[in-house]
């Protein structure tokens, strides 16, 4: 309701700022480490004691390639990429790997170097197919950044298959949100360390031997009977294009072009506005909102939305659902559903906490239902007239869109046949939106600012919340506190879980009753959260869950920086 609405945009003010949640951490700081003296490239530097030969590179600003490291990720050591010469060393060592002394002398640029150097990306490319010109990660493909970097000419006529003769990669590829080419990988590794360490999913291995070794899911199976949640960290991490999001770049660029009377219609979350930037080789946020809208009308969208006004809608519906659970007793804890990722975690390995999740839909879908229903009955149009672009800095939205129940069933006439259409036609990643802009000659940071279109262009702030972990939990109960007491509630102090990084818990008394709050990102917290809650170990009231380190800003679209 209109009142409902004007409560969030009051106690909105008390969250204004991205990163401005109080929080307070259990852990102290560790002793500081001492310091070692290292010559790199004849640049001399300090660093840690325990630091790596590739850590002392990048203190000393000196280049040393490589391909499956990730700063990210536990060091693989993998490609042999990054290899050096080390003075008084009889063979050269991996830099991402090897600990650093004190007074060594370290020559990244050796010409025997340099030769192993070629010789690997020679190989590399001896196994890569030669689709450059139209490979989707042809901007960012560390591949062929190197082999431009050290002149490695593609040789067609050369080409050895990756695959083996008995493997089907089709079979991997069947999903809405993910698509896997394996004759691009490199056996970096980088999927499967991501899988298992960061997200504890452990769906991605190595199948088959010696040059026919590919990265694959046990027996060969197909994503989607996996454990995999589609987060798509896998494809964020990927330095070639092995592993990427399903692409809707090219079928809204066809639409943007032949309109067919459509009317085409943005909607762009908080996070995206933030990190676009990057797509331009800009720090985040040096392109504006409003440059980032007048890009998308550069386009050829008619309208552009802000997702914040249905993430306002869904704090307000969040939070009248906390309230009738604490008046009827439960079920607790109520679960948010705004990540995708996480609501496939939970349908597929823990069921019976189904009933526990949040009624209300993520804000893109939200979004989607007022966009096909009440703005379209504005312009007089049926849902079909309209074709809605999400862009998300989300993989997993792509699948949410094309889910069964997201789709809305109408009659064209009186009596006539139904006709059925999703409420979100299409989900670009951030990555997506930069590639679009870029292959449209749309400059988005020298663009003059555009406002968002109204109704749907106006949030309250509160909406911002939801780019970062903790603010969907936040901007609820903030709005369900106000609707309750009538006051503010005061400063959230989270605390981490002694022991588990990603997971935050708090107290709060809201109209009587003591809720215990936990917020939590990353597939591995989620598991273990959810795997306490099992065994009855932990109790929680309100619990955040967000499948993706750091939240939506660090979601699988986003770009691909370090």
């Amino acid at each position: 309701s209109i009142a409902m609405l004007s409560v969030v945009m009051r106690v909105a003010r008390g969250f204004r700022g991205l990163r401005g949640l109080s929080q307070t951490t259990r852990s102290a700081a560790p002793d500081a480490a001492p310091l070692v003296t290292v010559t790199v490239g004849g640049r001399t530097v300090q660093v840690p004691a325990g630091s790596t030969i590739l850590d002392a590179a990048h203190k000393a600003d000196v280049y040393v390639p490589t391909l499956c490291f990730h700063p990210r990720l536990k060091t693989g050591g993998t490609c042999r990429m990054c290899l050096v010469k080390v003075e008084g060393s009889s063979k050269p060592q991996p830099a991402c790997v090897a600990v650093v002394r004190d007074n060594m002398v370290v020559d990244p640029a050796d010409p025997e170097i340099t030769a192993h150097v070629k010789s690997t990306l020679a190989m590399l490319l001896a196994r890569h197919p030669s689709q450059c010109a139209t490979c989707e990660t042809i901007d960012t493909c560390e591949l062929k950044s190197l082999a431009y970097r050290y002149q490695v000419h593609d040789n067609p006529q050369t080409k050895v298959p990756r695959t083996p003769p008995d493997y089907r990669p089709d079979d991997l590829a069947g999903t809405p949100a993910l698509v896997i080419d394996t004759d691009k990988c490199i056996l970096c590794m980088r999927c499967v360390r991501v899988c298992e360490d960061v997200q504890g999913m452990s769906v991605l291995g190595v199948s088959h031997r010696g040059d026919h070794t590919v990265v694959d899911t046990a027996a060969h199976a197909p994503l989607e009977s996996t454990v995999c949640i589609r987060c798509g960290q896998c494809a964020l991490v990927c330095p070639t294009g092995a592993i990427m999001e399903r692409p809707h770049i090219h079928a809204v660029q066809w639409h943007l072009k032949h309109r067919h009377d459509k009317i085409m219609i943005a909607q762009t979350a908080p996070s995206v506005r933030v990190a676009l930037s990057e797509e331009f080789g800009l720090a985040p946020g040096t392109v504006s909102e409003g440059q980032m809208v007048a890009g998308l009308r550069k386009l050829g969208f008619d309208y552009v939305f802000d997702t914040n006004f249905a993430a306002d809608v869904t704090a307000i519906e969040e939070a009248a659902e906390l309230i009738a659970r604490i008046k009827a007793s439960g079920p607790f804890p109520l679960f948010t559903s705004c990540c995708p990722a996480w609501v496939n975690l939970v349908e597929q390995s823990y069921p019976e906490f189904l009933a526990n999740l949040s009624s209300c839909r993520s804000p893109q879908q939200m979004m989607g239902a007022l966009v096909k229903t009440h703005f379209a009955q504005k312009l007089g149009c049926r849902p079909s007239d309209i074709l809605l672009t999400s862009v998300m800095p989300c993989v997993t939205k792509k699948e949410e869109a094309a889910r069964p129940e997201m789709r809305r069933t109408f009659t064209k006439s009186p009596g006539g046949k139904p006709h059925s259409v999703p409420d979100v036609d299409y989900v670009l990643t951030t990555r997506e939106l930069g590639h679009l802009m870029r292959i449209e000659h749309v400059h988005a940071p020298s663009l003059p600012t555009s406002p968002f279109d109204n109704p749907m262009g106006t949030g309250t702030g509160g909406g911002m919340l939801f780019g970062v972990t903790g603010g969907v939990m936040e901007a609820a109960l903030r709005t369900a506190y106000e609707l309750l007491t009538g006051d503010r509630l005061g400063k959230l102090e989270y605390h981490e879980v002694r022991g588990l990084q990603g997971i935050r818990d708090a107290e709060v008394t809201l109209a009587g009753t003591r809720l215990r709050l936990a917020v939590v990102h990353g597939g591995k917290n989620m598991r273990t959260v959810m795997d306490r809650l099992r065994r009855k170990e932990v109790h929680y009231d309100f619990v955040e869950m967000m499948a993706c380190p750091g939240g939506c800003i660090g979601g699988g679209g986003e770009p691909k920086s370090d």
